[in-house]
């Protein structure tokens, strides 16, 4: 057989057995399976790229008449209801029988779990065919929003339905440190389509999971949900500068602030360094997309100690001293405020004290620091003020022929 001469017919070629499968459910895992090359190698706005892929594989194959052709344009169709020219997409002579299920289904239960830290919710929709026969078994949808990153960083459909509701629910029921419930249907689908949105603007997809195969099934069957009638999960507000004052005077307050000796600091230097730490603490929390500088657990406390930090600040040798007690502090005083489990302040106990040595590393080789950061550095290290407009220019100019080398 000749090679494809275009996407659209590569699409052809790779849907040829459609026809062939055995339910509705088979044919729209195939079809979603063939819209994620489509979202996966998008540059930008992955699901217009998809919508109009769609639209355009209708108008190019519009006068295809094998039972495939028309089989594989009923399920685009049914998967990607707004691309252009889906609604009058109908079905062939050929068509199977199961194709007048594709999309029927209906909810038969929605439920969210996540960890105690606030990390990640997962969100469990259970969906069947008004034909089970015809259709395909129970299934469901699974999607995961991590909340450190502010996407919906993994989508699933997959089954026997009952038995990943099953799995979940054991999961949820021997470990103390995630929970489980029943989600309204509306919130569910609205959190998971807003952090979506953000999804599809990433230059670079998340590499694990099936977030591009499953895509378009997942938010064709989250699409059938009702939209939201409750008020959406409220979002903590950035801390005021009176508020940020509060919340340190209270932490240094603290049996946690005294445990690590910070409530007795009164050397210039370390009080400096301990204000520049609790400061790169707070910073760092308004910079994720849920704000709250007590939403601590391991996840973040390895975004801060070794990302976020050497990106951003520059330490010198007082403040990197500082810093680790200041987060093993943090860390215990978070957890109490937040009313978590005992398990949990051990387990992020546990994992602070792992992150210190490697966040010393990466303070003494410097491999994290963004060029800005880094030119910061340089200036300190001989000993140019870098908030003196004045000794920069200075800098510079004495400096010039190092800078056009280095160019």
């Amino acid at each position: 057989m000749a090679a494809p001469q275009n996407p659209y017919d590569a699409v052809l070629h790779a849907a040829r057995d459609v026809a062939k499968l055995d339910c509705a459910l088979d044919a729209e895992m195939l079809g979603t399976a063939l819209l994620g090359s489509v979202y996966s190698v998008a540059a930008t706005g992955r699901a217009a790229a998809v919508r109009e892929f769609v639209g355009q594989f209708l108008a190019t194959t519009i006068r295809r008449r094998s039972a495939s052709a028309t089989t594989i344009r009923q399920v685009f169709a049914t998967l990607v209801p707004e691309a252009e020219g889906a609604a009058e997409v109908r079905g062939g002579a050929q068509a199977p029988p199961w194709t007048d299920q594709l999309g029927r289904v209906r909810a038969t239960g929605c439920y969210a779990y996540g960890d105690v830290y606030g990390d990640q919710t997962s969100y469990l929709v259970t969906f069947a065919y008004d034909d089970a026969e015809e259709g395909g078994p129970e299934h469901a949808v699974v999607a995961l929003v991590d909340h450190n990153i502010g996407i919906t960083k993994d989508v699933f459909v997959g089954g026997p339905a009952d038995r990943i509701l099953g799995q979940v629910r054991e999961m949820c029921a021997t470990d103390e440190l995630t929970w489980f419930r029943e989600e309204d249907p509306g919130r569910l689908r609205s959190e998971v389509s807003r952090h979506l949105e953000m999804t599809d603007k990433l230059s670079d997809l998340p590499r694990e999971g099936n977030l591009a195969t499953d895509r378009a099934l997942a938010t064709a069957r989250l699409a059938l949900l009702p939209t939201s009638t409750v008020p959406p999960l409220p979002e903590p507000p950035e801390l005021s500068g009176p508020d940020r004052e509060r919340l340190l005077r209270d932490f240094l307050a603290s049996p946690e602030a005294a445990r690590f000796g910070l409530d007795a600091v009164a050397a210039d230097d370390e009080l400096a360094s301990l204000h520049f730490c609790l400061s790169l603490l707070l910073d760092h929390a308004a910079s994720l997309p849920d704000t709250d500088p007590l939403r601590w657990s391991p996840a973040v406390a390895g975004l801060f100690l070794l990302d976020w930090v050497h990106r951003r600040a520059v330490l010198d040798m007082d403040d990197a001293a500082m810093l680790p007690r200041v987060t093993r502090a943090w860390s215990a005083y978070a957890m109490r405020m937040k009313g978590l489990p005992e398990a949990a302040t051990g387990q992020t106990d546990a994992v602070v004290e792992e992150m210190i040595p490697e966040f010393a590393r990466l303070y003494a080789t410097g491999e994290k620091r963004s060029p800005a950061t880094a030119a910061v550095a340089q200036l300190i290290s001989e000993g140019v003020d870098p908030n003196d407009a004045e000794a920069i220019d200075a800098w510079i100019e004495t400096n010039r022929h190092r800078l056009t080398d280095d160019s």
